[in-house]
């Protein structure tokens, strides 16, 4: 039985309700805090005093990445109360070479011009910084599960790296950030000279599924995540078995 919402997908008021639905759920609490400590080891690649350093999470929504790494700007584009800032990723409000990091989790693919976005990231961060991000994988696997069971467009065919939105949250292709750094590499390359794909490693082939997500209930006992955790890794060792991605992008 999928969760009943109570507000528009697009409003803000629902991405409060996807806060709480990740608190509720253990295995998906825990699910973040995984990918949180992922963008935390990135971070200390850059200074291991990570308190040190200027981080914008873009598209926080309901998370809680301040829980594990307390001096990140929370951000979104939806009016959230709990944020730091609101701004679109399109127009950041920082000067040139101000920022050590962007970071986000299942935010790319909802930007509908990464193009832009990119030109406006390797504006504001300094030489030698990252993008760090968490996105849906295009793996046999994952294109199985988001083509046919997510409510998200996963369309590998198109052309362009935009796309036309009508919300924040309801508008979105999940395999962009495959097209643009994996099958238009080279044209990405070449649009953004000073900028350098580190990692793409796919991972996390059922773990996410086990958890329910955002709208279904949790399929396993609380008590069984350490097992399922384990066995989540060993999986990801099989070519093409994952759902997600980590990507890291440098700034020459």
């Amino acid at each position: 039985m999928k969760y009943k919402f109570d507000k528009e997908l697009n409003s803000a008021q629902r991405s409060v309700e996807h806060g709480k639905i990740i608190r509720s759920k253990k295995f998906l609490y825990k699910i973040y805090i995984s990918w949180y400590n992922v963008i935390l080891k990135e971070l200390k690649s850059i200074n291991e005093d990570v308190s040190q350093l200027k981080i914008v999470e873009l598209g926080s929504g309901g998370g809680f990445i301040k829980e594990i790494i307390p001096n990140v700007i929370t951000s979104d584009i939806l009016e959230i109360g709990n944020l730091d800032m609101i701004f679109s990723a399109l127009e950041m409000p920082f000067e040139d070479d101000q920022l050590d990091a962007i970071v986000m989790v299942d935010t790319f693919h909802h930007i509908p011009n990464v193009e832009k976005f990119l030109a406006e990231a390797q504006r504001c961060l300094k030489n030698g910084r990252k993008i760090i991000m968490i996105e849906p994988a295009k793996t046999w696997w994952g294109s199985f599960i988001y083509k046919n069971f997510h409510h998200e467009d996963f369309d590998t065919k198109v052309k362009q790296w935009q796309f036309q939105s009508d919300g924040p949250l309801s508008s979105a292709n999940g395999a962009l950030p495959w097209i643009v750094f994996k099958r238009d590499f080279e044209i990405f390359s070449q649009k953004f000279t000073q900028l350098k794909l580190e990692k793409y490693k796919n991972h996390s082939p059922i773990i996410y599924l086990l958890s329910g997500g955002l709208s279904m209930p949790q399929l396993m006992p609380n008590f069984s995540f350490g097992f399922f955790k384990t066995l989540d890794k060993i999986l990801s060792l099989i070519s093409g078995f994952g759902m997600f991605t980590s990507i890291v992008v440098s700034v020459k």
